[in-house]
């Protein structure tokens, strides 16, 4: 055999092993770039997910596609975004309609407060607006004569005061509360000291419902005895301030 035709052989038979450990190499050069872009598009965790299965691969273990999840699509992206941008705008909302409320109980407030200070009632009437409610509380010497529920009849002309500047919030509940201190009554008319708050809270209430305006849909009233102090019942001056009517004017966003 000629020199020329050994020589075609060799160039015909020249070694490709190389191939194989360069094909694997851009196999996983493309893993990386893989696990590199589905990271920047999961949470942690699935993330450390994926790292377990790639290391798992290296070793000879499953495939690490095999536990990939599939990237979150643009629509399902949308669809989410979509969702929180109607929460934001919906949060918005209600952060106006607080707002709103404030400032309409602020004023509401400030009407009372004049009220109470023009008429000397500052030892008897309170006035408190938090993030539930405003409260109105008065004491019941004022409204009230000791064991009674029957109203003063010059505690109606602070009732029907009340009632007509409440004519103006018709969009929020209106809760009139009656309190006692923890001195057990047991008459005829009232066995519990239950009975007794209640039924001030009523009559106070109905002098309230007087006036045709007020709206008595949204009223409700409620005793709640000697349960609910604000004071201690050691001294008489304590039991001075549970003994009291509360009128609150609910918020709508609280």
């Amino acid at each position: 055999m000629s020199k020329k035709q050994r020589k075609h052989d060799h160039e015909e038979h020249i070694d490709e092993s190389w191939l194989i450990p360069y094909a694997d190499l851009l196999t996983l050069l493309l893993a990386l770039f893989i696990v590199l872009f589905a990271s920047s598009q999961i949470d942690q965790k699935k993330f450390e997910q994926i790292k377990m299965s790639f290391q798992a691969a290296l070793a000879g273990g499953p495939s690490f596609m095999e536990n990939v999840s599939p990237v979150p699509s643009n629509d399902s992206v949308g669809v989410d975004n979509k969702g929180k941008e109607e929460q934001d705008e919906q949060s918005q909302q209600e952060l106006e309609q607080q707002q709103r409320e404030t400032e309409q109980l602020m004023e509401l407030k400030r009407k009372i407060d004049r009220f109470i200070e023009e008429n000397g009632l500052t030892t008897q009437l309170e006035t408190k607006l938090d993030n539930q409610q405003l409260k109105i509380t008065i004491s019941d010497n004022t409204l009230f004569a000791s064991g009674s529920a029957q109203l003063k009849p010059e505690s109606r002309a602070l009732a029907a005061t009340i009632s007509q500047l409440l004519e103006q919030y018709r969009d929020y509940e209106v809760v009139v509360a009656g309190h006692t201190d923890n001195v057990p009554i047991n008459t005829s008319q009232f066995p519990s000291n239950f009975h007794l708050s209640a039924e001030r809270a009523l009559s106070f209430m109905a002098v309230l419902l007087e006036n045709p305006n007020v709206g008595e849909e949204r009223f409700s009233s409620v005793g709640y005895g000697e349960h609910k102090p604000v004071a201690t019942n050691d001294t008489a001056e304590g039991r001075a301030e549970n003994r009291r009517v509360e009128v609150s004017i609910v918020r709508n966003i609280q």
